[in-house]
């Protein structure tokens, strides 16, 4: 088991030179960021705005008509950004040098199919979220999440997939299934050891950051102020590097288990043959 993880640790440090080397794939996360914002101002003001007029009719159906497209909008801008990101971090892993817009062009030519995906994927998202809402049962509850979890691992390749491969929605999370029966332990241990990595990242950040503006507010208010804001950019440039590794970590999965490929000199031959074995 250590063994795995020492693998999938040092998988996770070459996608980070992967991003050293192609920094503009930080665009990416970025872009879905202020779009998720966009998108969900879209729905929250006209919706808040309408709320009295649609007072005492069928609001419960409405409700979750809205719910469910906000869904599926976000879905689909956080699956366009992560496929764009996939795809130009497939080309750096081929031994190309990609730009943006190579990734841009990538997502645009499976449009279609990305927003089939975000379809599934809104409403998984929808069925959980009301199994989850309906039960005060702790044991219930727990089942909900555990089968969120089991289809984020399920559908850890989806986008990989739909980008390469150029399936539908429904194929790609069946090849996503069958890659991951190759590459468990590398896709779990690799992304628990990322998430543990940016935990002690925000962590350390927050206490820092935050720590610095309490003390502060009592001398210089100003001062805390700008340490409290500090933080919060720091907050956001953790998420943006974490979003862009994590989209070069899953990239580099389906490289090596779904082509047999060792990438370009940013990644080790030798751990890529350890590292997907049977």
């Amino acid at each position: 088991m250590f063994d795995s993880i020492n693998r999938s640790w040092n998988l996770v440090k070459a996608s980070a030179r992967v991003l050293s080397a192609d920094k503009e794939l930080l665009v990416f996360p970025v872009l879905s960021g202020l779009l998720l914002v966009l998108v969900s101002a879209s729905f929250v003001v006209p919706f808040a705005l309408l709320g009295e007029q649609v007072k005492g009719r069928d609001t419960n159906v409405l409700s979750v008509g809205v719910l469910f497209l906000f869904y599926v909008c976000s879905y689909f801008v956080i699956i366009f950004c992560n496929s764009a990101l996939v795809g130009a971090a497939l080309i750096r892993l081929r031994g190309g040098d990609p730009t943006v817009a190579d990734g841009f062009r990538v997502a645009m030519s499976r449009v279609g199919t990305l927003f089939g995906y975000a379809l599934i994927a809104g409403t998984v998202g929808m069925l959980l979220r009301a199994a989850r809402e309906r039960s005060n049962n702790f044991l219930v509850r727990a089942a909900v999440s555990f089968m969120g979890a089991s289809w984020s691992v399920a559908t850890f390749l989806v986008v990989p997939v739909l980008v390469a491969e150029g399936v539908g929605p429904v194929d790609a999370i069946r090849r996503s299934l069958e890659l991951l029966k190759r590459s468990w332990g590398e896709q779990l241990t690799g992304n628990a050891g990322m998430g543990l990595v940016f935990f002690f990242a925000y962590l350390l950040v927050g206490l820092l950051g935050f720590g610095s503006a309490f003390l502060l507010v009592g001398v210089n208010g100003t001062a805390a102020l700008a340490a409290f804001c500090v933080t919060l950019l720091s907050f956001l440039g953790l998420a943006v590097v974490q979003g862009a590794l994590s989209g070069v970590y899953t990239a580099a999965v389906y490289r090596h288990v779904a082509e047999g490929g060792t990438g370009d000199t940013l990644f080790d031959p030798a751990l890529v043959r350890s590292a997907f074995q049977s």
